[in-house]
């Protein structure tokens, strides 16, 4: 080797340990980048593979601008791993930013919850209500049942977060109305 070259190597190489440096730092920066940025917020889901519903919900987060990470595995063990109440479960559990997601709560609630960060485990809409996104295919014939999105607690307790009317009212439990 001509001492030229090996002249020249020391500085290649700290110029690969710049790069190296670079792009170490780009990439550990990329979370603080996308939360401070206009990127999309991540949803992940977990369902079962099978569920059509499930995929229609994705499709309308998708629609509404959340990227989603779909882990087709089923949802029961990461419902109890995030610690969502099965009483309140759903056929699909979800994560977005720290916030634990279950059932087919509406894009827009989530992004109410997003943007005013209450103390809480996250939403659930237990069951699966008719009419909700991606439980409004056209098999049910337009039919929109009324339900309620909750804001659940850590203790596992829960109140109203949003309520949807539907097209029938709501029932009661063993109460009858007068007409």
């Amino acid at each position: 080797m001509s001492s030229l070259t090996l002249h020249a190597l020391p500085q290649k190489l700290l110029k690969n340990r710049r790069t190296v440096l670079l792009a170490a730092a780009t990439l550990a920066a990329s979370p603080l980048m996308a939360r401070t940025g206009n990127a999309k917020p991540l949803v992940e889901v977990w369902k079962d593979p099978q569920c059509g519903c499930c995929q229609l919900w994705v499709d309308h987060l998708q629609a509404n601008s959340f990227a989603v990470q779909i882990h087709d595995v089923g949802n029961n063990a990461a419902r109890k791993r995030l610690g969502m109440p099965e009483k309140l479960g759903s056929c699909h559990t979800a994560l977005v930013s720290g916030y634990v997601i279950e059932g087919h709560v509406p894009a827009s609630d989530i992004q109410r919850l997003l943007k005013e960060k209450p103390q809480a485990l996250g939403l659930s809409v237990p069951g699966m209500p008719i009419g909700s996104p991606g439980m409004d295919g056209p098999e049910y014939k337009g039919r929109k049942d009324p339900y309620a999105v909750l804001l659940v607690q850590r203790d596992g307790s829960s109140r109203a977060f949003n309520r949807y009317p539907g097209d029938r009212p709501m029932a009661m439990s063993g109460r009858s109305h007068p007409a």
